[in-house]
Formats: structure tokens, sequence, C-alpha cells
């Protein structure tokens, strides 16, 4: 007889938090004590009791323009009611089109090609197969190393995390990608402590490329992909000069260079990109983020007109890069775009941030001498707190603090570590600086 009592709920209660398996979370210390958000605008989130939390990171490095920006949401809505989804192989829409060219037109003279993806991960493995494949088509097929740098991170691809340098996301997973090797990091605490902006000292560090390539021959290495300032890691700003050395030897030994911007993109350092900032001018550069004010998945890699030309040879009706993904260039994720590249422009968030650099640094500065505040580094409006580690807890203090900060202080901030790292939104008024560092000086009293 055919059973037709109501179907059992998928889950038991409305709030049951077992079914979930968060990413990149403590998820038995979250859930005994979660941290649950309800709705975002401004400056501020919301949680499921209703507190107003000030958001010191961003939502997590891409809310640029802050929360809860009608001209987003308004196309968004818009697009999903005319074009849900539109094919992107063999297919197009006239917005991923007027898209590539807007982000073309931010980006340094010489990067005019975009290749849409859905996230940063999926932008740093799309750059390294580009990287691949360009010297493959240029007869240069034994260029397949992978060179990137301890403490980097570009995202959580078998590509990304290979190259990427932050030992607890990769020992899990086993020897990663042969043939790939590392720079090492540009931080020497005794030299740098206390830096505001890049540090003077450490410019050398890129000299450690050619080692590399004395080691494995420059007609082996393909690229080297590095951030020009290390976020996740706890914001670590490249030294002087230390790009334009990178770029100088890449050049010398025909080695292709891949920044990571991921984080930097869309005025974080008060430019479109850090490229900018620092005049140097990569082969590729990877975005995500910003781009859409974290409203919808998108990312993507800018390239230069020689790699993307040397792609558009052969017979034309051939694929020219056998790579994609069925959400590349997503209407929605487009609509969301434009509409944040339009709030940067009108309300000069760039130039915002490099306006405020000096004044964020200052105040997040008056943290020295804080209980346990071993060093603070800042750059554009970003700043990374490293905390002494609790006796052989390395990481507790830093989850004390995110815990403090959301439960107790009101304040999201992020962590890496016993690193506390603040990159408030661009709209970030001068009077909202100063309630983040009151807030952070006592969330590091309340874990000294």
């Amino acid at each position: 007889m055919l059973d037709k009592s109501p179907a059992a709920p998928a889950v038991n209660v409305p709030n049951d938090l077992a079914a979930h398996w968060m990413p990149f979370t403590a998820n038995r210390a979250f859930k005994k004590a979660p941290r649950l958000l309800a709705g975002a605008t401004g400056m501020h989130y919301i949680t499921v009791d209703g507190r107003k939390i000030i958001d010191a990171a961003a939502g997590m490095w891409c809310c640029n323009a802050g929360h809860g920006r009608s001209q987003i949401s308004e196309a968004i809505g818009k697009q999903a009611a005319a074009l849900d989804y539109a094919p992107p192989f063999q297919f197009g829409i006239p917005q991923a089109f007027e898209l590539a060219s807007r982000i073309a037109d931010l980006a340094p003279a010489g990067l005019d090609h975009v290749f849409f993806c859905n996230s940063g991960s999926e932008a740093a493995d799309t750059a390294l197969k580009i990287a691949l494949a360009y010297h493959q088509l240029n007869g240069q097929g034994t260029r397949t190393r992978l060179i990137g740098r301890e403490r980097g991170y570009h995202g959580v691809g078998f590509g990304g995390t290979s190259v990427g340098g932050i030992v607890n996301n990769r020992k899990m997973f086993g020897t990663l990608l042969a043939g790939v090797d590392h720079l090492p990091h540009t931080y020497d605490r005794e030299k740098q402590a206390f830096s505001k902006g890049e540090p003077e000292y450490g410019a050398h560090f890129a000299d450690e490329l050619e080692r590399l390539v004395n080691l494995h021959g420059a007609s082996t290495i393909a690229a080297v992909i590095v951030e020009p300032m290390a976020g996740s890691t706890g914001v670590l700003p490249a030294p002087k000069g230390y790009l334009k050395r990178l770029r100088e030897i890449t050049q010398k030994h025909g080695i292709l260079l891949i920044f990571d911007e991921v984080i930097t993109g869309y005025g974080r350092l008060g430019f479109a990109f850090a490229a900018e900032r620092y005049g140097v001018l990569p082969d590729m550069l990877t975005f995500a983020k910003g781009i859409t004010n974290g409203a919808a998945p998108m990312g993507g890699v800018l390239v230069r007109d020689t790699i993307h030309d040397a792609f558009m040879s052969g017979p034309e009706h051939v694929v020219e890069l056998t790579h994609g993904y069925t959400y590349s260039a997503h209407p929605i994720a487009c609509a969301a775009a434009l509409a944040t590249l339009d709030i940067y422009r009108d309300e000069k968030l760039f130039e915002r941030a490099k306006m405020l650099e000096p004044k964020f640094a200052d105040a997040v500065m008056s943290l020295k001498g804080e209980p346990n505040v071993l060093d603070i580094r800042t750059v554009g409006l970003t700043a990374g707190i490293d905390l002494a580690s609790r006796p052989d807890l390395s990481g507790k203090r830093g989850f004390d603090a995110l815990n403090s900060a959301f439960h107790e202080n009101d304040i999201m901030l992020r962590v890496a570590g016993d690193t506390l790292a603040l990159t408030p939104p661009l709209i970030v008024t001068e009077d909202q600086i100063g309630e983040i560092v009151g807030k952070v000086a006592k969330v590091i009293r309340a874990v000294a």
C-alpha cells in the first residue's frame, strides 16, 4: 500500500547544524558556539539575535563597497529575470564582453584579455594551465616547473595548493603536483617589525629565484606566481624593490610572472590593482573577490597580448584553449560585477583607500604595546597584528580572539593562526577606523 504520510524533514529542527561540513572552519568548536549571520548593511553584519557587528574584514576580503548595495542587488534581480543562464562554451552574452573590456581598461596597459572563472582558486589554476600551454605552443615544452613562495596562498585547487606555501593547507594532501618549488617568504621580523607600507628590507629575497634557476635550469621553469601582498598568511607586504627585481629575473630567463591579486585587486592597496602601485607589469594577473563585491561568485585572469595571441593560430573552427567552467562569465555574476565597478568609479573608492591609508596605519599602530603584540604590518587598508602564541597551543590565542571579537565585542575580523587581520570595506570612515581599533584593543586584552 502506498504510504501517503508526510515525508520526514531533511533536518530535525530548523537550526540543526549537523549536516553542514563548513569550509576552513573548526566545525566542532563552531557548532558549540555558532557565529551566525542573518543580514548586512553598510559597514555592519546583523547576527541572528539582532546584534550589529562592525565588519573589519570586508566579509572575506571581498566586500570592498560595503554591504547591502541596492545597485548591485537590483542589477542581479533584473538580470536573473531577463537571462538566468547562458552556456559559456561556444555562446556568449553581451555583458561578458562589456565586463572584460572594463576590467582590461582598469588594468595596467598590456593586460588586455580576460578569461573568466568563478573564484580565486579557479583563477590561479587557470593561470598556471595557461602558462604551461603557452610554453608548449612556443616549442618550449620542457618548461613545466611552477614556482610559488613560502607562506603564499593561491586557493585550494591542486595547482594552487601545490604552489601555495602555507604548510597546514598542504600537509593533508600528499605530494600534490610534481615539479613545483618555492621561493622563500619575504618576512624578517627582526628587520621589518612595525613597518608601515612596504618594508625597506627584503628586496634581496627575490634573488633566490636565481638559485632555483641554477638548480633546475631556466628551460624547465614555466612560471612564478606570487601575491603582491601575501594576505591569507597574515598580511606580508612586499619589500621595496622586491617585485621589480622578481620581474627582472623572470624576464631574463623567459619565465612568466603571475601576480595573484585576488585580495589586492579592486582597491585594497589604493589602486585598481597592486601591479599599478608597484609599477610592475606581470604576464598574467588573477582576480576574484572584489570584482562583484562578494555578491556573486566570479574570478578571472588578465593576460598579456603576447600570451593570448600565441593561442590564436591554426584552423579557426578549433577551440584554442581547452579550458573553462560551466559558470564562466555567468550572467548574474556579470551583472553584479558591472554594478560593482560602477560603484567603485562613481564613489572613487580606490582613491578613498589611498587617502585613508596613512590614517589607518597610524590608528592600527597605536596597538603597539598592547599585551602579547609582537608585530604590526600595514599596507593599503590592510593590517596584520601578530600575537604571541599560547605555550604549546599555536593558533589558540587567535581563535580565542575571533570568538571574543564576535561574541563580546561586536566586531568581525580575520585570523591566521595567532595573527589578527584587519581589512575593512573601503567605505570605512575615520570614526569607524577608530571604533575598529578600539574594539581590537579590547579583544587583545581579553585574550592576554
